[in-house]
C-alpha cells in the first residue's frame, strides 16, 4: 500500500514538473516583459469593451434629469424616486445575470466565447436609445427599463471574460498592471459619457430653451452613441484566440495553447500531455474545489468585498447627480441651466476624483500589491464618508467646497482602492478551471450590492423630508462609512495577495520549484544510499 502511494505521489511530482517546464517555454514567446501583439491586442479589446460598459451604465445618471423634463413634466420635473431606482437598478439586475451566466459559460465551453457578451451590448444599446410607448399600455420608460435589462446582460458578461482572458495572456509582473489598465477604461467611459452629454446639450442649446421636450433627441442620442465603440471592436473579440491557460491547464492540449501563443512545441513536448477528450464535469469540479474550506474561504473574501464596495460605489455613483442638487451645484433656474450645471458637476467629479483614482492604481498595483491597495482604499473611505456625515450640515452651510472635495477625495481612494482591486484579484487567486466562475460569483456579489444601493438609495434619501429633497443624506453617508469598515475587516480576513505571482501558483495541484527539487534530491540520495553499500563490497 505504501508503495502504491508512493509511486502515485512520484508521479503527481513529474507531472507538476512537466507542466510547469511546458507554461515556462509557453511564457517565453511573450518576451520583452509581457508585451507583444497579443498584449495591445487584449488591452485594446479588452479596454473598449469597459469603456462602452462604463459608458452605458453611468450615463444613465445624465439622462435620468432629462426623462423628469421629458415624461414627468406633472410630477415637477423629476422622476419619481420609486421608478428612477428601478430604471438606474435594471442594467444592475442584467448585470448580476450576465456576470454568473458568462463566468460559468467561460469556464464550461471556453474563453472561445469571448464576443457575444459585446453583441447583446450592441442590441440592448439601440433599441434603449429607440424606446418608444406603445399606443397602450407599456410606455417609453417601462422599454428603456427592460432593454436596460438587456444590456446588463452583456456588461456583466464582459466581467468575467474580460477579467479572465486579460489574467491568462499577462506575464506574471505586469499582470496586475494590465488588469487595472482595463479597468480603468470604466473612468474614462464615465467621463466621455459626461462630455457627450455635455457636447449634445450646446448643440441643442436653442431647441431646449425653445421647448424643453426637445431634451427627448438628447438623450436618446446620448445612449445610442454608446454603441459605437463596442461596434468598432466586434470583430476582435470574436477572432480572439483560446486563451493558452485554459488549452493546457484544462483542455491537456499543449499544442493548442502553443498555437495560441506563436509558437511551435516538439513533437516530445505534445506527448507529455494528453489531450483530454472526455466530457469535462464543470459542477463536480467546482464542488471539489470550493468543497474546501482553504478555497471557500478565498470566494467569500473577494464576493463579500466587492459587495460591500458596491453598495458605496453605485450609490454614489449612480446618484451624484441628486447629490449635485442637495448640496445646491445643480440647481438652476432653468432646464438647460440645470442639465448643464450637473453635468459639469460630473466631469469635474470624474476628472478630479475617479479617473486619477484608476490610473495611480494602474502606475502603484505592481509595487503596492492588489491586497494593500485595498485595505488603504477601505480605510480611507472609512473616514472620508464618516466625516461627510458627520459634518453635513456645517460643511454645506459654510464650507460647500470642502464638502466637494472631499467627496470627491472619497471616489478617488474608491478607484485607487477597491473598485479596481476586487476586480483584479478574482481574476488571479483561483485555479483555471474555475477561473472565470469564481469572477462571476465574486462580481455578481457586487452588482448584488450595487442593486441595493440603486433601488435603495433614492427613498433612503428621502426619509425625513419631502420627495427629492434628499433630507437623510447625512445619514446615508454614515451607512456607507460603516459598509467600507466592513470591507476592511473582510480584506484583512480573507483576501490573499496575488501581486508576483505566477497564475500556475493557484492551480491546485501546483508544487513549488523547490519542493520539485528536494524531492528529486531525496530521490537521488536514496539511491547513493542504496548503491554505496554495494560498492564496498
Amino acid at each position: 500500500m505504501t508503495d502504491i502511494a508512493s509511486q502515485h505521489e512520484q508521479e503527481r511530482f513529474a507531472a507538476a514538473e512537466k507542466r510547469l517546464q511546458s507554461l515556462e517555454r509557453l511564457d517565453d514567446a511573450n518576451g520583452a516583459g509581457g508585451w507583444n501583439w497579443f498584449t495591445f491586442r487584449t488591452i485594446l479589446t479588452s479596454g473598449a469593451g469597459f469603456f462602452t460598459d462604463s459608458y452605458d451604465v453611468f450615463i444613465i445618471n445624465l439622462v435620468t434629469p432629462m426623462l423628469g423634463y421629458v415624461y414627468y413634466s406633472q410630477h415637477g420635473n423629476k422622476i419619481p424616486s420609486n421608478i428612477e431606482g428601478i430604471l438606474k437598478g435594471m442594467s444592475s439586475v442584467g448585470t448580476f445575470i450576465g456576470q454568473l451566466l458568462f463566468g460559468f459559460l467561460g469556464d464550461i465551453l471556453g474563453r472561445k466565447i469571448y464576443g457575444f457578451e459585446l453583441l447583446i451590448i450592441i442590441i440592448g444599446t439601440i433599441n434603449c436609445a429607440t424606446s418608444a410607448s406603445a399606443i397602450r399600455g407599456v410606455d417609453a420608460i417601462a422599454f428603456l427599463g427592460f432593454w436596460r435589462l438587456i444590456l446588463g446582460i452583456g456588461v456583466g458578461g464582459d466581467y468575467p471574460m474580460s477579467a479572465t482572458i486579460t489574467s491568462e495572456w499577462s506575464a506574471a509582473g505586469k499582470r496586475g498592471m494590465m488588469m487595472a489598465l482595463i479597468f480603468s477604461m470604466q473612468g474614462i467611459g464615465n467621463l466621455s459619457a459626461a462630455i457627450v452629454t455635455l457636447i449634445l446639450l450646446a448643440i441643442f442649446k436653442g431647441a431646449i430653451n425653445a421647448d424643453v421636450m426637445n431634451l427627448d433627441y438628447v438623450w436618446r442620442l446620448c445612449i445610442g452613441l454608446g454603441a459605437v465603440p463596442a461596434v468598432a471592436t466586434i470583430y476582435l473579440r470574436f477572432t480572439m484566440p483560446e486563451s493558452p491557460r485554459y488549452s493546457l491547464n484544462v483542455q491537456g492540449d499543449v499544442e493548442a495553447a502553443a498555437q495560441a501563443k506563436g509558437q511551435t512545441v516538439s513533437e516530445e513536448l505534445i506527448k507529455q500531455h494528453t489531450k483530454t477528450e472526455e466530457k469535462r464535469d464543470h459542477w463536480a469540479e467546482f464542488r471539489a474545489y470550493f468543497g474546501q474550506w482553504k478555497h471557500l474561504r478565498v470566494l467569500i473574501g473577494t464576493a463579500a468585498s466587492w459587495f460591500l464596495l458596491d453598495v458605496a460605489f453605485y450609490g454614489l455613483g449612480l446618484n451624484n447627480s441628486a447629490i449635485l442638487q442637495a448640496i445646491g451645484f445643480a440647481h438652476k433656474a432653468t432646464p438647460f441651466e440645470t442639465l448643464w450645471a450637473n453635468t459639469v458637476g460630473q466631469i469635474i467629479i470624474t476628472c478630479l476624483g475617479s479617473v486619477p483614482g484608476y490610473y495611480i492604481t494602474v502606475f502603484t498595483v505592481e509595487k503596492l500589491g492588489r491586497r494593500t491597495i485595498q485595505i488603504m482604499g477601505f480605510t480611507a473611505t472609512t473616514i472620508l464618508f464618516a466625516i461627510m456625515a458627520g459634518c453635513y450640515n456645517i460643511l454645506i452651510e459654510k464650507s460647500m467646497p470642502a464638502f466637494i472635495f472631499l467627496f470627491t477625495l472619497a471616489q478617488l481612494f474608491q478607484n485607487f482602492g477597491a473598485n479596481a482591486t476586487t476586480f483584479i484579484i478574482p481574476g488571479e487567486v483561483f485555479p483555471t478551471k474555475v477561473r472565470a466562475s469564481a469572477h462571476g460569483i465574486s462580481a455578481a456579489s457586487g452588482k448584488a450590492g450595487a442593486i441595493l444601493a440603486s433601488f435603495a438609495f433614492n427613498v433612503l434619501v428621502d426619509i425625513g423630508g419631502a420627495p427629492g429633497q434628499h433630507a437623510f443624506l447625512p445619514q446615508t453617508l454614515g451607512i456607507f462609512a460603516a459598509v467600507m469598515f466592513l470591507g476592511l475587516i473582510v480584506t484583512v480576513l480573507w483576501v490573499p495577495e496575488s501581486k508576483g505571482k505566477d497564475l500556475e501558483e493557484f492551480e491546485e495541484d501546483y508544487i513549488p520549484p523547490v519542493t520539485l527539487q528536494l524531492d528529486a534530491s531525496e530521490e537521488a540520495s536514496t539511491t547513493n544510499e542504496a548503491i554505496l553499500p554495494e560498492l564496498k563490497a
